[in-house]
C-alpha cells in the first residue's frame, strides 16, 4: 500500500494518541537514550528543532545506546523527573518487542548522493539541508532539484547559503515529484541515491545507515528508513502519528522476488509496506536501468501521487532486493490543518491506484499477476481504508494491524481517490507525452 497512515510497531496505543486528538491538546516529542532496557537513562532531548520536554503527555523515541528500537507515549506531572517517567513507561510497553542486537554495519560505499526535491518552502528546505550537511557519511553530496519554480527564492538561498558548502542547485521545469526526483538522478554523481523531502529534519547517521546494506548486499537494490514525527502539535498531527503515520516498525525488512515474503499476499504490488518516498535510497545504476521514476505520477501531477511506489515496484521486479532499515532515521513535519489531511487521504488512494496503472501501461506483461491478485487486493484496500470505532488499541509490536483506522470522512476521501487514480495518470501521462528522461538527453 501508499505511505499512508498504519499502526506503528512498538509504538503507543492508538486510543491514547487519539484521546490527546479529541481533547484538542498537543504531545511532546522526544528522544529518550537508555544503557539498556533496564539500563540508566543516558539522555532525553526534544525531537531535532523542538521544544524542551515538560509535563503533559509526551511521545518518546526509546533508543539503546543509540539504536532505535520503538516509541512510547508518557505522561508526565508537573515536577515530576520527565526521564524517570518516561523511561518506566518505556520498561512496561516495550518488554518483549525490542529487536535483537545486529551486528556493526558494512562499511558505506565510496559515494553517496542526496536528492531533495523541492518547490517554493525555501524555510522548510534550510532547515532540512542543515540537517544534511551534519551527516557522517564520509563521501557524499547534495542536490537540491527546484521542480518548475515561480519565483528564485529557492535558486537564493542555496547560492547564498549552501553553495559554499558544496550544495548543488538544479531546476526541472516540467511539473512532479518523479521528474525532479529524475533530474536529480541524472545530475548526481554518487553510486548509491539517497532521495529525502524537504520537510523532514535527517538524523545525523541516516545516511550512512541507509547507505551500508548496499554494501554488504550486491543484489540489494533499494533501501527505506524510518519516517517518525517531528511535532504532535495539532489535531491533524495528532490524528495522523495515531493512526501509524509514515512509521514501518521498528524491525529491519528484507523482501527478495526469488523468495515473495509468505505474509505479503499482494507482493509486490503492496509497495508501501517497503517504505516512503522521504526516506529512500537506490544503487544507481538500478534506478537508471529500470528507467527511473515515472514522470506521469506524484505530487505535482494529476496522478498525486505514487511515484515512490512505482519505483520500489520497478526495482523488486527487476529482480532486486529491497530492505527497510529503522536505523536510518528522518524526522517528518505532518500536515496542519484537517484539509491537509483531507488531501492527503485523497492524494494517498490515488496515488495507490495511478501506480498500479502506471506499472501495467510500462509492464503490460505484469497484467495477468495483477489480476490474480485483484479479489485479495481489494479486500485489503477496503479493510486498510476502513473505519472502526474508537476504542480498539493496538498493542506494541502489531504493526499493520490497523486496528484503530482512519474515520469515516478520510476513508470516503480515500476511497473517492482511489477510483480518480486512474484517469489521474492517463492525464498525466497526456502531459509528458514525449518526455525524455534526463540522462537519456544528456547523451
Amino acid at each position: 500500500m501508499l505511505d499512508r497512515p498504519s499502526q506503528a510497531s512498538q509504538g503507543p496505543r492508538a486510543q491514547d494518541l487519539e484521546r490527546q486528538r479529541g481533547a484538542g491538546q498537543g504531545i511532546g516529542v522526544g528522544e529518550l537514550d537508555l544503557d539498556g532496557l533496564d539500563g540508566d537513562v543516558l539522555s532525553l532531548t526534544p525531537a531535532p528543532g523542538g521544544p524542551p520536554i515538560g509535563s503533559g503527555e509526551v511521545y518518546v523515541l526509546v533508543r539503546l545506546r543509540g539504536r532505535p528500537v520503538g516509541t512510547v507515549l508518557g505522561r508526565v506531572h508537573h515536577g515530576e523527573d520527565a526521564a524517570g517517567v518516561l523511561a518506566a513507561a518505556a520498561r512496561k510497553q516495550l518488554t518483549g518487542f525490542v529487536p535483537e542486537e545486529r551486528a556493526a554495519p558494512a562499511p558505506t560505499p565510496a559515494r553517496a548522493s542526496v536528492i531533495v526535491a523541492t518547490r517554493e518552502r525555501s524555510g522548510q528546505l534550510a532547515r532540512a539541508l542543515d540537517s544534511l550537511l551534519t551527516q557522517d557519511h564520509p563521501d557524499h553530496e547534495i542536490v537540491v532539484v527546484d521542480n518548475n519554480p515561480a519565483t528564485d527564492r529557492t535558486r537564493e538561498l542555496i547560492e547564498r547559503r549552501y553553495a559554499r558548502l558544496g550544495v548543488r542547485y538544479e531546476v526541472e521545469p516540467v511539473p512532479g515529484l518523479a521528474a525532479a526526483h529524475n533530474r536529480g538522478v541524472a545530475a548526481a554523481r554518487g553510486e548509491i541515491l539517497a532521495f529525502t523531502d524537504d520537510d523532514v529534519i535527517a538524523d545525523r547517521r541516516w545516511l550512512s545507515s541507509l547507505a551500508a546494506p548496499f554494501a554488504a548486499d550486491t543484489r540489494l537494490g533499494c533501501a527505506t528508513g524510518l519516517i517518525l514525527p517531528a511535532r504532535l502539535t495539532t489535531p491533524a498531527q495528532i490524528l495522523l502519528e495515531s493512526h501509524g503515520g509514515f512509521t514501518k516498525g521498528f524491525a529491519p525488512r528484507h523482501f527478495d522476488p526469488r523468495r515473495p515474503p509468505p505474509d505479503e499476499p499482494l507482493f509486490p504490488f503492496t509497495a508501501g509496506r517497503f517504505g516512503s518516498g522521504a526516506n529512500m535510497a537506490f544503487r544507481a545504476d538500478v534506478i537508471r536501468a529500470v528507467g527511473g521514476f515515472d514522470p506521469a505520477t506524484g505530487t505535482g501531477t494529476p496522478a498525486r501521487g505514487g511515484d515512490d511506489l512505482y519505483a520500489f515496484a520497478r526495482v523488486v521486479v527487476a529482480g532486486h532486493r529491497l530492505s527497510y532499515t529503522p536505523e536510518a532515521l528522518v524526522w517528518h513535519h505532518h500536515r496542519e490543518t484537517w484539509q491537509d489531511l483531507e488531501n492527503q487521504a485523497y492524494g494517498y488512494g490515488a496515488g495507490l491506484t495511478a501506480y498500479l496503472t502506471a506499472i501495467i501501461a510500462r509492464r503490460p506483461a505484469l497484467l495477468p499477476a495483477l489480476l490474480a491478485r485483484v479479489p485479495r487486493g481489494l479486500a485489503h484496500a477496503l479493510a486498510i481504508s476502513a473505519h472502526r470505532d474508537a476504542g480498539e488499541q493496538a498493542v506494541p509490536g502489531e504493526h499493520g494491524s490497523h486496528s484503530h483506522p482512519w474515520p469515516r470522512s478520510l476513508s470516503r476521501m480515500e476511497r473517492r481517490g482511489m477510483l480518480y487514480g486512474p484517469l489521474g495518470y492517463l492525464r498525466a501521462r497526456r502531459r509528458v507525452r514525449g518526455h525524455r528522461l534526463p540522462w537519456e538527453v544528456a547523451r
